[in-house]
């Protein structure tokens, strides 16, 4: 009798394991329960979101990072053909989001921005002219003169696939109207706008520029920030970063290779989710940029942060909240 008692609680025990352990499977996350954020981003934000945002998100919240740096065109493209699927892309200026509607989302937001300047090697034989330059000692002019000079080493992105080689391209065009340059001084500068000569990737340029492989480069001020590099500030007017002086930057364009073109547009931070996978924490990465602890990252890296511009339809509320 006993033995027909503890087999019966056993075989009972046994039961009752084996719902739990069914019932777990099939019930919703814990709040205990992890995702992650996948985030493609511009190259300019490869410093700023890897080695800070990214690992302060993971700490305050639990989720995970996981970060892609390129040219923001090119991601673009990636995510359309089905080559990468990130959850959240931040680009720099809105048309490679906009390039993803309205399949794959219907919305973005503004926060950032960052002028471009000219970032320069301080042990190049030109380092002398160029600090002179961005002291105020040499005219602005004779920087436009020299990037042409015969054996100028000069970096840039390309325009075909980012939205700040597209941006340097023009600003270059904007700087030979400013101070009277020959026409001719932009193809002088710059040669054609895939010149192999001087396109690098947008997430090694800055390296090639440290390692003096290169004179000077393109850059965005926060960028040459991060990286402890010296560098020429350029006037609002050429420098793509005042959204007031949107008209005056629209009077610049670029022919790209495929025959299309681009005018010059203000360059701000740009963000927005992709897709449905691990949600909540894309949701959870974006509230975390716009959330005090986020927008002082992107101050103390030489960005300047506005108040959040939403631009779009179905845009999570929870995002919007944060930016109130």
């Amino acid at each position: 009798m006993i033995q027909r008692v503890v087999l019966a609680i056993s075989i009972a025990l046994v039961a009752a394991l084996v719902l739990a352990a069914c019932g777990s499977t099939s019930s919703p996350s814990s709040s205990t329960d992890h995702e992650v954020a996948n985030v493609a981003y511009a190259g300019s934000l490869q410093l700023l979101n890897d080695q800070t945002i990214g690992p302060a998100f993971s700490k305050a919240t639990g989720d995970g990072y996981v970060g892609r740096g390129a040219g923001s065109f090119g991601l673009s493209k990636e995510i359309v053909a089905g080559e990468i699927a990130p959850n959240v892309f931040e680009s720099i200026g809105a048309a490679p989001i906009t390039q993803l509607e309205p399949s794959k989302t219907s919305w973005y937001v503004s926060f950032a921005s960052s002028p471009i300047v000219i970032a320069y090697n301080p042990t190049t034989s030109y380092a002398p002219t160029l600090k002179s330059i961005s002291q105020g000692k040499l005219p602005l002019a004779r920087l436009f003169a020299l990037l042409g000079s015969d054996g100028f080493l000069l970096g840039r992105t390309n325009p075909n696939t980012d939205p700040q080689g597209q941006a340097f391209y023009e600003m270059i065009e904007l700087a030979v109207k400013r101070y009277h340059l020959p026409t001719s001084q932009v193809a002088k500068i710059l040669g054609q706008p895939d010149n192999p000569a001087q396109v690098f990737s947008e997430t090694s340029l800055e390296a090639r520029l440290g390692a003096g492989q290169l004179d000077a480069a393109s850059a965005f001020e926060s960028q040459a920030i991060q990286l402890h590099l010296p560098y020429i500030k350029l006037p609002a007017s050429i420098n793509f970063g005042d959204p007031r002086l949107a008209r005056v930057y629209a009077s610049a364009s670029l022919k790209l290779t495929n025959g299309s073109v681009v005018h010059g547009v203000p360059l701000a931070v740009d963000a927005t989710i992709i897709g449905h996978h691990d949600l909540r924490a894309s949701v959870a990465f974006l509230r975390y940029q716009l959330d005090t602890a986020g927008r002082r990252a992107f101050t103390n890296a030489g960005y300047t942060v506005f108040r959040p511009i939403f631009v779009g339809s179905d845009i999570p509320a929870s995002i919007k909240q944060q930016a109130e």
